[in-house]
C-alpha cells in the first residue's frame, strides 16, 4: 500500500480542483493550452489545477482561478462532476482525480498574472464560450463531453450530487 500525501489520492492520483466558471450570460471560461514545445498540439480546458499542501479542493479551485485568470469575484458552488484522467504533457504522464466546481462571476476581464513557469510556456489565452459555440467547436476540449455537460447544466441546473464522468485516458 502506497503512502498518501495531502496532494494525492489513494493510488497516487493527483488531486485536482477545476472550475466551471459561468458569466451572467451563461458563457463558460476556457483556457487555451498546448504542449510547451509544440503550440500546434493544442486544446481548451477549464481553469484549475492541483491541490497544494493542506488546502482543500475548494481553496485550490479559488487559488487556481485567481492565478490563471485574475478573477477573484466568484461565487463557488457545488461539485458538478468528478473524473479520473491520464494524459501525457510536458514529457511526463499525469494521472488525476478531478473535481469540477460550479462558479459564477460578474467579472469577465481576465489577466493570467500568477502562472507557473510551465503554464507560461503552455497556456496561450482564455476565452468565454457560449454553449452553442462549444457544441459547434472543432477544437479539442477537455473533458471531451463538456458541450453536452454544459447544456445539461444550463437546462436542468446543478445535479443533486456530483456526476462521475467516464475515465479519460489520452
Amino acid at each position: 500500500m502506497s503512502a498518501e500525501t495531502p496532494d494525492t489520492c489513494p493510488g497516487g492520483l493527483r488531486k485536482v480542483a477545476r472550475v466551471v466558471l459561468l458569466d451572467p450570460e451563461d458563457r463558460i471560461l476556457l483556457l487555451h493550452g498546448h504542449e510547451p514545445d509544440d503550440p500546434a498540439d493544442d486544446w481548451w480546458f477549464t481553469p484549475g489545477g492541483g491541490v497544494e499542501g493542506a488546502e482543500t479542493r475548494e481553496q485550490a479551485a479559488l487559488r487556481e482561478l485567481t492565478e490563471e485568470t485574475g478573477i477573484t469575484e466568484v461565487e463557488l458552488g457545488p461539485v458538478l462532476w468528478r473524473r479520473r484522467c491520464s494524459f501525457p504533457f510536458a514529457g511526463r504522464r499525469w494521472d488525476q482525480d478531478e473535481w469540477y466546481y460550479l462558479a459564477r462571476t460578474e467579472q469577465t476581464a481576465t489577466a493570467a498574472a500568477g502562472l507557473t513557469e510551465l503554464e507560461r510556456r503552455s497556456v496561450s489565452g482564455a476565452r468565454w464560450w457560449t454553449c452553442r459555440e462549444l457544441e459547434q467547436a472543432h477544437e479539442t476540449v477537455y473533458p471531451t463531453r463538456l458541450a453536452g455537460l454544459l447544456r445539461t447544466l444550463l437546462d436542468e441546473g446543478p445535479p443533486a450530487r456530483p456526476v462521475t464522468l467516464d475515465t479519460e485516458i489520452v
